[in-house]
């Protein structure tokens, strides 16, 4: 087992470090909220005072922060000049593509090696380990990163060289976002059509208007499995969250000059509902600006 640094314990971080010292490795975590280390406590993790703290000796360095600004400068502030010089660095934080190359190659200048990988799942997939992850990097940067990464998650996948893993992320989460409301409005039309939601999530379900919004994460309560949409869409992932990723993806997009109208559409559909009464509830919530 080894020492693994783990920086960043929000609601994805503290399942994820969680899940590493359940799998019986020496997790020193660091966040800059109290609570959050304490409940790191609770999972098996030693909190640290600071970051440098947690990195010191440290095999692995996990970094799962909010935003691109943040993981540049902990990485810049505290990683760089205290990491060991074989320690792999992972960020699974989901930041812009462009950040994530500018990080790796900054690693890469300091004599050190680092990935990006970002995860998919949400919060119960955090808590139960069972998370995909992009990766970014090169061979020998993913093999030693995997093994970390797959003590958190049930897919890891070697998506390409530093920035693929964030590529990968954010034109995933486009098509997520899109599909959503274009599930939400085909729920709200068939009601206002007559048609049970059961029944259309049963035709749905099995035919060519099949998604993982429909069939996982159905926007109709008491419909398909489980999901936000049962708890008045609470938990699950924020709103704020899926407009983040669609941000970043229109970003990416007016980087490389790519024509993504329906990303777009559905960006500007967040925006609105976030707004609005979406800021605290699950990104299926947008049902009900259509309602």
């Amino acid at each position: 087992m080894a020492r693994i640094a783990f920086i960043g314990l929000g609601n994805m971080g503290g399942g994820m470090a969680a899940n590493l010292a359940k799998a019986g490795h020496d997790v020193r975590a660091f966040d800059l909220s109290q609570d959050a280390l304490d409940k790191a406590k609770k999972a098996g993790c030693l909190p640290a005072a600071t970051a440098v703290d947690a990195i010191e000796g440290a095999e692995a360095v996990i970094t799962m922060l909010p935003a691109g600004r943040y993981v540049e400068a902990v990485y810049a502030d505290s990683v760089f000049e205290h990491a060991e010089p074989g320690a792999i660095l992972i960020d699974c934080s989901t930041i812009d593509v462009a950040t994530a190359r500018r990080v790796a190659q900054a690693a890469t200048d300091h004599g050190l090696t680092a990935v990006d990988a970002p995860v998919s799942g949400g919060i119960a997939a955090a808590n139960a380990g069972t998370l995909t992850f992009m990766v970014g990097g090169s061979a020998t940067a993913f093999e030693k990163a995997e093994p970390f990464l797959s003590d958190m998650g049930k897919s890891v996948i070697h998506a390409g060289a530093n920035g693929a893993g964030q590529a990968a992320k954010i034109c995933n989460n486009m098509i997520l976002g899109a599909t959503m409301i274009a599930t939400c409005e085909a729920f709200v039309l068939a009601e206002k059509l007559g048609l049970d939601p059961q029944k259309f999530y049963d035709v749905a379900s099995v035919s060519s208007g099949q998604s993982w919004s429909v069939t996982s994460y159905c926007p109709v309560p008491g419909v398909g499995p489980e999901t936000p949409a049962d708890r008045d869409y609470q938990g699950g992932f924020a709103a704020p969250l899926m407009l983040k990723d669609l941000r970043l993806a229109m970003e990416a997009a007016g980087s490389v000059d790519a024509q993504t109208p329906i990303g777009a559409r559905a960006a500007e559909l967040y925006e609105a509902f976030v707004a609005g009464e979406g800021a605290g509830l699950d990104f299926s919530g947008i049902i009900k600006t259509l309602r």
